[in-house]
């Protein structure tokens, strides 16, 4: 009788199954706490990486005029970038701490007043009569006033104190941003190796063509968003300063984020402008003021082309979406970040659909009526 044998049971693939757990357990355990280390320096990082790839070309250029010395052109690009951005905030800082302490000086000594409305604000559609009798009101009584309507200035006041907390913040996170900006321009190299190198693993054929469209895009979007609305704010505050506006630099970064989410900013220059015919004595400087908020407001339309040549290739949805989500998910670096990350994802994203998005309707037209 012959002797029945069990068979062998072959282990080998949980063997292997095992070992491929274990290195992916590991592996995942090692990004994760990178990731921890590295994620209070995420948004400085990031910041630098998008504000190094859209000044590179900037960079070469001061490489070239200090004769090719790598090292004394990123320090040169960091110490003068540093002043552009610490120089306007120390003034802006200033104008607030002086409007703040006169605001607290004139309501701690009664001698703060409102001017008068003038007639005009009667004939303003919907709201004129009680606009104006509300302003009249606070004009000739403040105290009184202010007193009715405590919870809403004091509502407006710890949101006021909020922005500029948030505003020190972003500009904090911008000087580290920068140094970070310059130090990898000075790499920018072996920076770029790496990427390609990357995308070729992570992409195959197309992958070297992602970068490059993810670098167009970043310029594109840094150069005809942020920097217009970068001007627009400039000029704003050049003709908030001759009207005499007091806040001139808070109003100024307020159009610079109206901007940046690619809306008018005579959304802000417009009440400025009723505001200042109204408390303004000469109407000649009311004139140009808001003759120069209807030039601010409509300058992207010849900045951008200048910039550009042909404006940028996102959707308007797009980045007025990625701004504000920028801004409630990491505040006012959001803002400016959001713009830029969300507008690649979509022309990464279009580009590997193989498509353009940007067609106009008629142009598909034809195509739909030969097929039928």
């Amino acid at each position: 009788m012959n002797s029945i044998q069990k068979p062998s049971q072959d282990t080998s693939h949980m063997d292997r199954a095992l070992d491929v757990a274990i290195r992916l357990a590991f592996v995942g355990f090692i990004v994760l706490w990178c990731s921890r280390i590295i994620k209070p320096f995420f948004m400085p990082l990031l910041w630098g990486l998008v504000i190094s790839v859209a000044l590179y070309p900037v960079f070469l250029k001061v490489k070239g005029w200090l004769g090719g010395r790598n090292n004394l052109a990123g320090v040169v690009f960091i110490v003068v970038s540093l002043a552009l951005v610490i120089t306007p905030t120390a003034l802006l800082t200033d104008s607030l701490i002086d409007g703040a302490t006169r605001l607290k000086d004139a309501m701690e000594e009664g001698t703060l007043t409102v001017p008068p409305p003038s007639d005009g604000v009667r004939e303003w559609p919907a709201v004129g009569e009680k606009v104006h009798a509300s302003w009249l009101q606070a004009s000739r009584d403040f105290g009184g006033s202010a007193a009715k309507y405590s919870d809403q200035l004091k509502a407006v006041a710890n949101w006021m104190a909020g922005s500029i907390a948030a505003l020190g913040g972003a500009v904090v996170q911008t000087i580290f941003s920068l140094i970070i900006a310059g130090v990898l321009m000075m790499h920018a190299m072996g920076g770029g190796r790496v990427a390609y190198a990357f995308a070729d693993r992570l992409g195959g054929e197309r992958g070297r063509d992602l970068v490059t469209i993810s670098i167009a895009t970043i310029r594109s979007v840094v150069k005809g968003v942020l920097l217009v609305a970068m001007i627009q704010s400039l000029m704003a505050a050049a003709g908030l300063v001759f009207a005499g506006v007091q806040g001139a630099g808070f109003w100024a970064v307020l159009v610079l984020v109206v901007a940046i989410m690619q809306l008018p900013p005579i959304l802000v220059l417009g009440p400025i402008a009723v505001y200042v015919f109204s408390a303004n004595d000469s109407t000649t400087v009311a004139v140009i003021f808001l003759i120069w908020s209807l030039i601010v407001s409509g300058a992207d339309g010849f900045l951008k082309p200048i910039f550009l040549g042909r404006g940028v290739a996102v959707p308007m949805l797009v980045i007025l979406v990625g701004a504000i989500g920028g801004m409630i998910g990491a505040g006012i670096i959001g803002l400016f970040l959001g713009a830029v990350v969300l507008s690649l994802g979509y022309k990464l994203v279009e580009a590997w659909l193989g498509g353009d998005w940007s067609q106009e309707d008629d142009e598909l037209e034809p195509e739909a009526s030969s097929g039928e």
